[in-house]
């Protein structure tokens, strides 16, 4: 785990001074903004954003609909609206990489507009989201981001996830919706001038688009490099990509590879030529001086155009680029102050992006570093922390530091302090702007060398890691989700306590009927009813007469840290499992809770660790071995393993395989004890509907041993069934199951099962452990069946 200074250190090597100013100054070119639309954190083209705005530069922003709640979490067990949190920290660095604007549709984490799984149609999106609320939460982006063009990511067409169509569907809606004067809003209508769509198909490892993708009226070249650098567009797009970690993003570029990226223009507002992406648009500071009604304000804006010309020829030349970037500001804030108000709402908020623009040029031509650091970052409300600065005024004369701080922060004599009413972190801010970051900011008061031009220079930065508050009275109880099997002898639920920050409230459990706790050492020994009927149960958790919160800290090297705070409790969930006699191993990624759920329900279960693996003969210790979701990727050892395993399904043991996706190291000839593909791309090998009819193709004794399962134990499955169901496989395997989503054909590579030698391998793309999670019953009672010992 690297040190706080390495994790500096490294982030400071990652950001030369004279690159972030090359590419600060790239922004000057343009007043042209460019907005792209997508339903998830990484669904923008980061490679075709990287030349917009670092070589011809364009003001991007991109629009995002979810927090990708429903995606997987290749790098710790955040789940539900805690990934959300995590995954919006991602996009934001990912926007930092990019100098991008970041809008959200979802607000917060009980937003209607959420990644609530897989879907294959954009209707059935919207109505899950509701219509009326994703078109008023666009109109409202739109309104206050003002752009000129919009590009939805994907195209809608079948084949396509039904989040990215509904997107698409959306977009073309809101040219209209958005200048509609009648459509209720506190913000002056805008029209959207150009909507583009991708001229290339979204077919890849997820997606496979039926139809062809419509013919390019405009190509985006990328095949020359950024100057400075030399890196490709791509090169940099997945250098912002590589933060979406939770997701494995990050791919080599390849030396030597270049792209184009081909766009269709389906609707223009103007009469222009589509020779280039602006054609008939305001490109530079001096084509607002032509706008209609410009001419109290026209020479301005042309001096402030030479000026912003002569600040990027300057470069590399520090002293004149500050020379030069001073002059443009001080002609941008005439026009700041003399524009006509019927012009505002048409050129302000061009002007004022130059201004931050050129804000961020004067802060690095002059050198000026200031570094803020906390000693603590989480804060609970009502506490403080002894707060750092670091500055250097670099050939500034005189910089001095304010503070803008959230409602309830104060800085006293070197302490940040946190009132006790202060509100907890928002882990789903609706805006980010990397150039002017969100409170807490440090603001450089910048003296000299403006005022010979009667300018005002400030700065905001933010602090080097932004302190997170927290509840002030929060408690932590583990586990926060447990399983009781009826068909065990009963016995208390040991409930831990391990933070409880309101030493003198007592704590407190809100129970069921029936139910009893009993106050341990560490915590509580819940005692459920003998005849406690099945289902699920919250137990609410209170300190004093209130009910308390809890907290998840989320903290991960590559991003900024945040907090999700939700009601305390833990839920209970009642099944009835049989649980079958066999000694289990399990081998896991960190990405499920398989092994602790199996534990709970009374199978006997050993997680094995990395050093596990390596001892001789370790797997003729049990009769079963389970590997977890993702494990052949994730864990280190396991593929140099199987060949040890497959000789000890030979010889009679169980080998049960969960959920995996091709490229998680699975090759279908040697991971397998016998050939078994993996279906992609995932739309074509899934069943989203989680009701989907599932039909049992056999009376295979793992339908029935040693539980019987029934059609109630395909109830209650959230998210899905299942995706990357097998493809093929070897006519060792026998399918069990058959089920589809609506108006489809049937896939049958959901559950597969081989007798190899005295032994057997199970193959599921089931996602149990996700329903297991949940506390479905028949997940418990079918993932038990699977870990039996062949008969």
């Amino acid at each position: 785990m690297p040190t706080f200074d390495q994790l500096r250190i490294s982030k400071d090597h990652a950001q030369p001074r004279a690159m972030e100013l090359w590419w600060v100054l790239q922004s000057l070119k343009s007043v042209t903004r460019f907005m792209q639309t997508g339903a998830h954190p990484d669904d923008e083209t980061s490679g075709m954003l990287a030349a917009l705005a670092f070589r011809d530069g364009l003001n991007i922003s991109y629009a995002c609909s979810t927090r990708g709640e429903g995606g997987q979490n290749d790098i710790g067990t955040e789940t539900g609206a805690e990934l959300g949190a995590l995954r919006t920290r991602e996009m934001e660095r990912a926007s930092d990489v990019l100098g991008m604007r970041l809008y959200w549709h979802s607000t917060d984490p009980s937003d209607t507009l959420n990644d609530f799984g897989f879907s294959k149609s954009g209707e059935e999106t919207l109505a899950r989201w509701g219509a009326e609320r994703t078109m008023a939460r666009f109109v409202e982006i739109i309104r206050s981001e003002r752009p000129d063009i919009l590009c939805p990511t994907f195209l809608d067409v079948p084949g396509q996830h039904g989040h990215h169509r509904a997107m698409t569907q959306a977009a073309e809606q809101v040219m209209t919706a958005a200048a509609d004067p009648e459509f209720p809003s506190d913000l002056p209508p805008w029209q959207v001038k150009k909507l583009y769509l991708p001229a290339w198909s979204g077919a890849g490892q997820a997606y496979d688009d039926d139809l062809p993708p419509p013919p390019a009226t405009l190509v985006i070249h990328g095949q020359d490099r950024e100057p400075l650098s030399g890196w490709s567009w791509d090169r940099i797009g997945q250098q912002s990509r590589a933060f979406h970690r939770t997701q494995g993003m990050g791919r080599w570029a390849r030396a030597g590879a270049r792209r184009d990226w081909p766009l269709h223009l389906k609707a223009s507002y103007g009469d222009a030529p589509d020779s280039a992406l602006w054609s008939g648009l305001p490109y530079s500071v001096a084509d607002l001086a032509e706008v209609q009604g410009a001419s109290p304000i026209s020479d301005a804006l042309r001096a402030a155009d030479a000026a912003l010309k002569r600040t990027i020829a300057a470069f590399p030349a520090f002293p004149e680029v500050t020379r030069h970037a001073v002059e443009a500001l001080a002609c941008l804030t005439t026009v700041q102050t003399a524009c006509p108000e019927p012009l505002r709402n048409d050129i302000m908020h061009r002007v004022s992006a130059k201004i931050d623009q050129l804000r961020q040029v004067l802060r690095l031509s002059l050198g000026i570093e200031a570094r803020v650091t906390t000693e603590q970052v989480f804060l609970p409300a009502g506490s403080d922390t002894a707060l750092r600065v670091e500055l250097d005024p670099g050939a500034a004369e005189n910089v001095t530091i304010d503070f803008a701080l959230p409602e309830g922060w104060t800085i006293t004599d070197g302490t940040l302090n946190i009132a006790a009413d202060a509100l907890p972190e928002d882990p789903y801010r609706p805006f980010y702007d990397p150039r002017v970051p969100p409170l807490p900011q440090a603001i450089l008061r910048i003296s000299e060398p403006s005022p010979a031009q009667g300018v005002q220079i400030s700065v905001p930065v933010p602090f080097d890691v932004p302190p997170v508050v927290v509840p002030a009275e929060r408690v932590s109880i583990t586990p926060e989700s447990i399983v009781v099997n009826r068909a065990e002898a009963a016995k208390p639920l040991a409930l831990t306590l391990i933070e409880m920050s309101c030493a003198s409230s007592k704590p407190g459990l809100t129970l069921p009927e029936g139910w009893r706790c009993e106050r341990s050492e560490t915590g509580f020994d819940l005692n459920l009813p003998p005849d406690a009927a099945l289902g699920t149960y919250s137990v609410g958790v209170t300190l004093g007469a209130a009910r308390a919160a809890r907290v998840r800290r989320i903290a991960h090297d590559h991003v900024a840290p945040t907090a999700h705070s939700v009601r305390a409790g833990v839920q209970v969930g009642v099944v009835d499992v049989n649980v079958p006699k066999a000694r289990v191993g399990y081998i896991g990624a960190g990405n499920d809770r398989v092994a602790v759920l199996l534990q709970a329900v009374g199978v006997d279960v050993t997680d094995l660790s990395e050093a596990d693996l390596t001892v001789p003969g370790l797997f003729a210790d049990f009769d079963s071995i389970v590997i977890g979701i993702f494990a052949m990727r994730f864990r280190p050892g396991l593929v140099e393993s199987l060949p040890a395993l497959h000789a000890w399904v030979e010889a009679g043991g169980t080998l049960v395989t969960l959920y995996h996706r091709p490229w998680d190291s699975w090759d279908p000839d040697s991971t397998p004890p016998k050939r078994l593909e993996i279906g992609q791309p995932s739309l074509r090998w899934r069943v989203t509907n989680e009701a989907a009819h599932v039909t049992h193709l056999s009376d295979h004794a793992l339908l029935s041993y040693p539980n019987v399962i029934m059609p109630e134990d395909w109830q209650g499955w959230v998210k899905e069934r299942g995706l990357y169901f097998a493809k093929s496989w070897d006519p060792a395997y026998s399918p069990l199951l058959s089920m589809a989503d609506p108006g489809e054909a049937a896939l049958t590579g959901a559950l597969l099962v081989a007798d190899i030698g005295k032994g057997r391998h199970v193959h599921t793309s089931l996602i149990l452990h996700h329903q297991m999670a949940n506390l479905v019953p028949g997940a418990f009672r079918l993932m038990a069946n699977l870990i039996a010992p062949r008969q």
